[in-house]
């Protein structure tokens, strides 16, 4: 029984660990590469249009543009053989949208799922800053629990260790897999 293979998608809100754990899960494989999805956005050197909440035109263009992206580039890496680990920001319809843009099978959705406290903790404690201006903890958290579909492996990670998820996942890759 493979371990993974194909695509897995790690996602949740900023600050939940998922560059963490993908790097840990890719780690935990045989033969993996990890895809940071935000890399994609900071590729782009001028002309650059931040995506904020609601936000449409050139910034809804430009996240598309970088989901379209990453899905490509693990689809690139799953040929080559790798198990492509991305990690990124996808919540609400755009999980459905994201999946769709990915051919390789099969495809794994980890939906990282700490509480808002923990998320704050997380924040609080580290190098950099995803929240403040028009992204708040509690506003992402409500996207993530009431506007994302259901799909996929969903883990509140609130508690556990980086090692305790990756195990997680491993253990529950079956209801992780989406197609």
């Amino acid at each position: 029984m493979s371990l993974l293979g194909g695509v897995v998608l790690v996602t949740g809100v900023m600050a939940a660990g998922k560059s963490t754990v993908a790097q840990a899960l890719a780690r935990a494989l045989p033969k993996a590469a990890h895809v940071r999805g935000d890399a994609f956005r900071r590729m782009i050197v001028s002309g650059r249009e931040e995506y904020v909440p609601g936000a449409d035109g050139e910034a809804r263009a430009q996240l598309l543009l970088r989901y379209r992206l990453s899905a490509a580039t693990a689809d690139a890496y799953a040929e080559a053989g790798f198990t492509a680990v991305v990690q990124d920001v996808v919540l609400g319809e755009d999980l459905r949208t994201y999946a769709g843009l990915v051919r390789t099978r099969p495809l794994h959705v980890i939906v990282l799922a700490p509480s808002p406290e923990a998320v704050t903790a997380r924040e609080e404690a580290r190098a950099k800053t995803g929240y403040g201006g028009a992204w708040t903890v509690g506003a992402l958290d409500e996207a993530l629990r009431t506007r994302t579909p259901r799909i996929g492996l969903w883990l509140d990670t609130s508690e556990l260790t980086v090692g305790q998820t990756v195990e997680q996942i491993l253990a529950e890759r079956e209801r992780a897999r989406v197609a």
